[in-house]
């Protein structure tokens, strides 16, 4: 999964790199959040710094503000569309912990 998560940090920072998209560097402007994706056997954390992800790392934080877990292939779906991301909360294929405004950011990635 490592190389499908480096992906979307590629897009997210291709998205926000775009002249167009202005608002978003402006809504990301000066936020730091760390996050964990616990796949199981497979753990990674990032932070997220002034609209750019840093520090992608295998195994997990201590402390983070938000925490998403699953499996692999879940997470693969959610990537690839065939899952949709309310239709997996509801149906408790996925959880993210953390504060409502914090995984608001998280939606941003996608």
């Amino acid at each position: 999964m490592r190389g499908a998560i480096q992906e979307m940090i590629d897009k997210f920072h291709r998205k926000v790199e775009d002249e167009e998209n202005e608002k978003l560097r402006k809504k990301l402007d000066g936020v730091v959040k760390t996050m964990n994706i616990d796949l199981g056997e497979e753990k990674f954390s990032m932070r997220l710094d002034n609209a750019r992800i840093y520090d992608f790392n295998d195994g997990n934080l201590d402390v983070a503000d938000i925490t998403y877990s699953s499996t692999p292939e879940v997470l693969q779906a959610l990537i690839d569309g065939t899952l949709r991301p309310m239709r997996g909360y509801l149906t408790k294929k996925f959880s993210v912990k953390g504060k409502l405004e914090d995984i608001m950011y998280l939606k941003s990635l996608f």
